[in-house]
């Protein structure tokens, strides 16, 4: 069992978040129940080998037939049923080449939400992009089977960079536009539909002592889902950066957090305040209008935080790392709710919103009812033996019970050895007794 860290006054609202780790590990973490309780791993799926490490995921929790995808080390992007961890299809974004190159990994996934509602064939539409800038665009159309999926067309393939490495790739909430940049390259947004870029920005100016800062982005997310023109940024220089794409092409607003890099990023509902970790386990929220520091959240992490996430109905955000902790805190008292140890170093996680505590997954509903039938059935095959068998069925007796009646019987014996030798003794009393007299 992992170790599990709580607090005594706090508990965690009913949530179950899939976290990643860098030996290909899907480990499923739920807290149940109405009431706050303490979260648990109840799954993990999978095999351990650092070859298979997960760098991207994204998932589509919607109601019939979730979908979650996965980008892995060697190149390959897998689509689970993120209830029972089934594996639906898989194919390498390198075609028939098999692994990845080490220096052109998988450096943005994203599951379009977007899909054909259908129960005898689903569809399924995803975007990659890697860090030599290819970005592709494909969409699989699938039954339940794995050997049976097929693409529906060739997949849209084009290059957000002539150089430097992407490392950043993000689709906004109306999915028709994709945000890129990385080491060396700038923030650009393009079109998806028409695979055209629409937007780039421009590179900061010098400072005061004319140093440049050279590109560097690690991390962003966009300030609302119906509006992709604002977006905010993280960069390895510790900045954070917030962009107006109808405004300016430099960054509209600029502040440092702390001295180290920004790793991740994560917006909040009401489109102003927005979640930060870096490298040295700092977490904080930030009112992005204004720049000003809301405050950091309680208990310090020991390792860089790799991932972010807010929870879309609950007031709760996510944060995991190198810590090896999927740890849970309340957004508005800042205050650390529980943290749950996973073993290994932890590279992302992402919410089931789906999950609301009382129900179990889908995949459990079918098992239970499969096995509450088997057992109406053998019940019953049972009430028909009992009236088919009149004789009565010998029943072997334990031990017990067999030294408890061996007992038994010695006690009589010995109760009448007993009797006996009274007996004798009383009519050897009268004999002497009728002797004495005469």
């Amino acid at each position: 069992m992992p170790r599990v860290i709580s607090n005594e006054t706090l508990g965690c609202p009913p949530i179950r978040a899939l976290t990643f780790d860098s030996l290909g590990l899907i480990k499923v973490t739920e807290a149940r129940g109405k009431e706050r309780g303490t979260p648990t791993v109840v799954n993990s799926w999978g095999e351990m080998n650092t070859s298979r490490s997960v760098l991207a995921a994204s998932m589509d929790d919607r109601l019939n037939n979730p979908l979650l995808a996965v980008a892995r080390k060697d190149g390959n992007i897998e689509v689970l049923n993120p209830c029972n961890g089934d594996l639906h299809f898989a194919y390498s974004v390198f075609g028939d080449a098999g692994s990845s190159p080490e220096d052109n990994e998988v450096s943005g996934l994203h599951l379009f939400r977007k899909q054909k509602d259908d129960h005898t064939e689903r569809s399924c539409t995803l975007l990659t992009c890697t860090k030599k800038g290819d970005v592709s665009l494909r969409t699989v159309q699938f039954p339940d089977a794995r050997a049976d999926s097929t693409d529906e067309a060739a997949p849209k393939t084009w290059r957000a960079c002539g150089s430097g490495e992407l490392l950043v790739g993000k689709v906004d909430g109306t999915e028709n536009f994709g945000l890129f940049g990385g080491k060396r390259v700038e923030v650009n947004i393009w079109d998806l539909e028409q695979c055209t870029k629409i937007w780039s920005a421009k590179s900061p100016p010098k400072d005061n002592l004319g140093i440049f800062t050279p590109t560097w982005f690690t991390c962003a997310a966009f300030m609302s889902n119906d509006d992709h023109r604002k977006f905010v940024t993280g960069t390895k220089s510790h900045q954070v950066r917030l962009y107006d794409v109808s405004a300016q092409r430099r960054p509209v607003m600029s502040f440092d957090f702390h001295e180290t890099a920004i790793t991740a990023i994560t917006e909040d509902p009401d489109g102003h305040t927005v979640y930060v970790g870096n490298a040295s386990a700092d977490l904080a929220a930030f009112d992005i209008r204004t720049g000003k520091l809301l405050g950091s959240f309680l208990g310090k992490c020991s390792g860089s935080i790799r991932s972010v996430v807010r929870h879309p109905h609950h007031q709760v955000i996510a944060s995991c790392g190198l810590d090896r902790y999927l740890r849970v805190y309340d957004v508005k008292t800042r205050q650390l709710i529980s943290a749950v140890f996973l073993k290994q170093h932890l590279t992302g996680l992402v919410f089931d919103s789906g999950f609301s505590g009382e129900e179990i997954a889908v995949a459990n509903t079918v098992v239970e009812a499969e096995t509450e039938e088997t057992m109406e059935q053998e019940g019953q095959e049972e009430e028909n033996d009992d009236e088919i068998e009149e004789a009565p069925v010998k029943r072997k007796k334990s031990k017990k019970e067999k030294r408890s009646r061996e007992k038994v019987s010695e006690g009589e014996e010995i109760d009448k050895l007993r009797s006996k030798k009274t007996r004798d003794h009383k009519k050897k009393t009268k004999k002497v007794k009728h002797t004495e007299e005469d």
